[in-house]
């Protein structure tokens, strides 16, 4: 299965590319550095994982995107606290991760039955 063909996979690039251009002209650069490495975690995981040879590889690396994703949530949570990240925007990533993890998830137990 082609990594590329995933819409888990699209829509967490998605995800990391909107972090980077949001977060582009932040000062705050150990902030920065840590939103952006855990939102380029997840797809860049889930490339390495279904990459892999066996099952038991995928899911190891889908478990590690899907804590990353946890990861970025918390860092998003924390953005909005801080008045980093606007709450509308910041929200609509909350939900974002969410339906990611829970589409990670579904991957997993797929990969589990084959």
């Amino acid at each position: 299965m082609d990594f590329e063909k995933l819409q888990v996979w699209k829509r967490s690039a998605r995800l990391s590319a909107e972090l980077y251009k949001a977060m582009r002209d932040l000062r705050d650069y150990g902030f920065k550095d840590q939103i952006t490495r855990s939102g380029l975690s997840v797809p860049s995981n889930i490339a390495e994982g279904m990459s892999r040879g066996t099952s038991k590889d995928k899911h190891r690396f889908l478990l590690i995107a899907k804590g990353s994703c946890a990861e970025l949530r918390t860092q998003i949570y924390i953005g909005i606290d801080i008045g980093y990240i606007d709450k509308t925007t910041g929200n609509q990533w909350i939900q974002e991760t969410r339906e990611i993890a829970a589409m990670l998830s579904g991957l997993m137990d797929k990969l589990s039955n084959e």
